[in-house]
């Protein structure tokens, strides 16, 4: 499929893209690269907020550059000082034709301000800087020039024919800004002072040294404030710069553009998938139910129940033996109240709890494998760093679980009036032969006894009675065993769903959202820059 060029977005959905990018790049990119966000943000809100019907054009060069007698040549009257060293303190000086832009100069902190009330001037709306030199050895000077380069609508670069190749301008300013060619204008200065030749060849140099730079297509004139020669063509370019009214987008735009490739390199990877699949998820869980004792709680729940069959169903002979001993729920504090604080679970195998530790962290790797910093050490933070958080939900999870039998099994019953049958019949037969002994006893004449084949009833009913309830308590422990092993299937369950519903809640989604976010701030930086070839 050949790629194609995705329309040019407008700036409202490019800040609204930056606005999504700061979102879900908070708390996660680096902290160079979101202030740098924030910092676009708050300008651009702010220079919005003034308006685009004023533009604000600077003009900045090298000291003895000619910017002050430009800045008078286009102001047309002398506003500012002029010489090699200028006399002033550091601040820029604004001369703003036609009304308003007090507020906007306020918020470029200028105080030094000219009006031009010509309301038919072509400049009309125009805010002219005159900024110090960015090679001056006042480092207040250079400050005074980073700060309003971030700030300006249009840059007009001032050049001489001596220094225009210097590497500090193109280093520390154009070089950075080469995203910002549209709202660049390189004014070659004082070429009143070379021959035809001369003045030709340093133009073709300038050029060659600005596409060295990256800019592109780039607006260069050759002015002279000392003959006149250029001021009207660059009186022209700011007045069309001026009355299109587009200066202050075009600069946010370029801003965005380069804020984009800027903070780009944190999504310089394709993501493979938001969610994590389905098998990573049950290879978790399984490793967190074996670190979690699970295997122990449904043992407990077998035991339990083999118990409490016994109590109901077993040999009254020995079933009170079943008292002594304590049911294995209620020692593990399950089904009794107290949630996860009362829980008492025995001590993870090391192997199983090691285990779960590789389990989260290969989790957390194969999710972000590829992926730039510091998206893989998120992925960490939001499983391998929480493992005790996730254990704590997994124990509040186990506590809550409903492991209480669905009311007595209908079994049970029968086998209770089984046992209580033939335990009565023994009963009968034991006080029959009592009453037999004692008539024996007191030679008395013994009343009549029954019997089958010569074995007294009373006898029958005693053995038979001890030998059906043992009988019979073996044959309901068998069917205890296979209803503990139905409740344990049943408990296992159960408790695999609720450690599978914490392992979502607490691992799964944690780690989602990262995935989530990364892939947010990516599109978003894509919407944000100047639209990158898509498929």
């Amino acid at each position: 499929m050949k790629l194609k060029r995705r329309p040019r977005p407008d700036l409202g959905s490019r800040l609204s893209a930056l606005d999504d990018a700061l979102r879900f790049g908070s708390g996660r990119l680096d902290p160079d690269d979101l202030g740098l966000l924030q910092a676009t943000s708050a300008r651009a809100t702010e220079r919005i907020g003034y308006g685009a019907q004023l533009t604000v054009v600077a003009l900045a060069g090298a000291t003895g550059s000619g910017k002050s007698s430009l800045f008078n040549s286009l102001a047309g009257r002398d506003l500012a000082a002029v010489g090699v060293r200028r006399p002033t303190t550091g601040r820029a000086e604004a001369c703003v034709w036609g009304d308003g832009g007090d507020d906007l100069l306020a918020w470029l902190e200028v105080k030094r301000r000219h009006r031009q009330r010509r309301s038919d001037d072509e400049l009309d709306g125009l805010v002219l800087l005159d900024l110090p030199d960015h090679d001056s050895t006042e480092e207040a000077h250079r400050l005074e020039v980073d700060r309003l380069v971030e700030l300006v609508d249009v840059f007009v670069w001032v050049l001489d024919p001596q220094k225009y190749g210097d590497a500090a301008l193109y280093d520390r300013y154009v070089r950075p800004f080469a995203t910002h060619a549209s709202v660049m204008v390189f004014a070659l200065n004082q070429v009143d002072r070379l021959t035809a030749d001369a003045r030709a060849a340093c133009l073709a140099d300038l050029g060659r040294v600005l596409d060295e730079q990256g800019l592109g297509p780039t607006q260069v004139i050759a002015t002279s404030a000392r003959t006149g020669e250029g001021i009207d063509a660059l009186r022209t370019i700011i007045s069309e710069r001026t009355r299109a009214e587009r200066a202050a987008v075009e600069r946010l735009e370029a801003d965005l553009d380069l804020v984009a490739s800027i903070v780009g390199h944190a999504c310089r990877s394709p993501l493979r998938s938001t969610t994590v699949e389905r098998s990573a998820r049950a290879d978790v869980a399984e490793y967190l139910v074996d670190a979690m004792g699970v295997g122990h709680v449904v043992e407990a729940v077998a035991r339990s129940y083999r118990r409490k069959a016994r109590l109901a169903t077993g040999w009254p002979v020995t079933r009170w033996l079943a008292r002594l001993r304590p049911d294995p729920l209620r020692r593990m504090h399950i089904g009794v109240g107290g949630g996860a604080d009362a829980l008492t679970l025995p001590a993870p195998d090391a192997a199983a709890a090691a285990r779960a530790d590789e389990a989260l962290r290969h989790l957390a790797d194969e999710s972000t494998r590829g992926l730039p910093d510091p998206w893989p050490s998120h992925a960490r933070g939001a499983t391998v760093d929480r493992k005790s958080e996730i254990m704590d939900g997994l124990e509040r999870s186990i506590a809550g679980a409903d492991l209480s039998d669905d009311g007595e099994p209908l079994w049970w019953g029968f086998g209770r009036f089984l046992q209580n049958l033939v335990a009565l019949g023994a009963i009968a037969g034991l006080l029959w032969l009592a009453v037999l002994f004692v008539f024996a006893y007191l030679r008395l004449p013994e009343p009549p006894t029954y019997g089958y084949r010569d074995i007294p009833l009373p006898t029958l009913l005693l053995i038979g009675g001890l030998l059906a309830g043992f009988v019979l308590g073996v044959i309901f422990g068998q069917v205890g065993r296979v209803g503990a092993a139905r409740r344990a299937a049943s408990a296992r369950r159960q408790l695999r769903a609720a450690v599978a519903g914490t392992v979502d809640r607490e691992v799964i989604e944690p780690l989602e959202r990262e995935l989530e976010a990364y892939a947010g701030l990516c599109d978003a930086l894509d919407r944000m820059g100047s639209g990158a070839a898509v498929r």
